[in-house]
């Protein structure tokens, strides 16, 4: 079935939140995609002087999207060198809301995780690609409003940059570029969603990927809040019509619950809702590597051994003192924990760039 790599003696499941951080988190989680982002955080290419001598180059990439181009960020591991054919590209898919191809978030996230874990892999020979959603960030163009969107269309974006990764990166011995999607959080169920579509598929990488249906999710972080009591019965009904397909009357909810629900999102939570991605990784034929950090808030070891429990092939790495934006946090506070989203200067896990890297060297490129 599958393969476990535990990097954690004791199971730490952080469940505890602040008042006022609850809320943020669950509304991370729930992606609230902002129509109004434009800023691009596009990377025109450069090289950057890497210990050991190693030079990364890291190149602006565009791809086509549905009205417009999609953008993102191609890093390779050395100026002006051929990709060997055997080495695969990492096509990191950003998670909820608002994130774009550095793992960064205008609601209150500057931790750069995707940027770091690209020049990691790098710095180990590995290529990798990150990318704007549609309708955000250098991606804005690519559709008109970034809320009118699905998993299946995000999808449809990650085919489309495997086909660019390997039109920029062909082999020389005319086999075809092993392009490995990784997905981080809500990216990593756009990526078992797509698996089945994926042209020559080698492989998928799971970081921080819920194991149940959101909508199960968002009502255990609700009810992990004692302050949420009054609020849960009325959060549970909402959240069953749109389980439904229906939509909700915002206006009928208490003021508190309605930011959860604004309309122009539930087009996308009725959507999202419908997926199970334990079902998803069940039909995977693919060998998938699971990534769990142990001081993650808002997903957790749990959904992590759902995955695993569910899959045909698949590597579990449960690493320690990592939180969802894949750095090292030493306390089981919330406040410490949450202290690390806004932190750029705290390096990215070994222990993820550790997991990944081992699975890739067992990818047959």
């Amino acid at each position: 079935m599958f393969k476990y790599a535990y990097r954690a003696i004791e199971v730490v499941f952080q469940r505890e939140k602040a008042v006022k951080s609850s809320v943020w988190l669950i509304i991370h989680a729930l992606i609230l995609s902002l129509s109004t982002i434009s800023a691009p955080s596009a990377v025109a290419q450069m090289a950057d002087e890497e210990e050991g001598g190693r030079v990364s180059v890291q190149q602006e990439l565009t791809s086509t999207g549905p009205e417009g181009m999609l953008r993102g960020t191609l890093t390779l591991p050395v100026a002006d060198a051929a990709i060997p054919d055997g080495t695969p590209v990492v096509l990191i898919v950003p998670g909820s809301g608002p994130t774009d191809r550095d793992g960064n978030s205008p609601l209150g996230i500057s931790a750069g995780p995707y940027a770091l874990l690209a020049e990691a892999l790098a710095e180990r020979g590995i290529p990798s690609v990150r990318i704007d959603k549609r309708g955000m960030f250098g991606s804005v163009d690519a559709i008109p409003d970034a809320n009118e969107v699905t998993i299946s269309d995000y999808g449809d974006d990650v085919l489309a940059w495997t086909r660019t990764i390997r039109k920029r990166l062909p082999t020389t011995g005319g086999g075809t570029r092993c392009v490995l999607p990784l997905g981080h959080s809500e990216g990593g169920l756009v990526v078992l969603a797509v698996n089945s579509r994926l042209p020559n598929p080698c492989g998928l990488i799971l970081l921080s990927t819920p194991g149940r249906p959101l909508g199960t999710v968002l009502r255990e972080q609700l009810a992990a809040n004692p302050a949420n009591a009054p609020l849960l019965n009325e959060a549970d009904e909402a959240i069953t019509t749109l389980e439904l397909g229906e939509r909700v009357d915002v206006n009928a909810l208490t003021p508190a619950l309605r930011p959860l629900f604004i309309p122009e999102v539930q087009g996308f939570l009725i959507d999202v809702f419908a997926y199970d991605p334990a079902a998803l990784i069940e039909e995977t034929r693919l060998p998938v590597l699971i990534v769990q950090g142990m001081r993650d808030l808002q997903v957790g070891a749990m959904d992590a051994q759902i995955l695993a429990d569910s899959a045909q092939e698949a590597t579990l790495f449960l690493v320690p003192h990592v939180n969802h934006v894949l750095k090292v946090v030493s306390s089981d506070q919330a406040q410490a924990n949450i202290a690390a989203y806004s932190n750029p200067d705290l390096p990215i896990a070994k222990g993820v760039v550790d997991a990944v890297m081992q699975f890739i060297e067992q990818i047959d490129g």
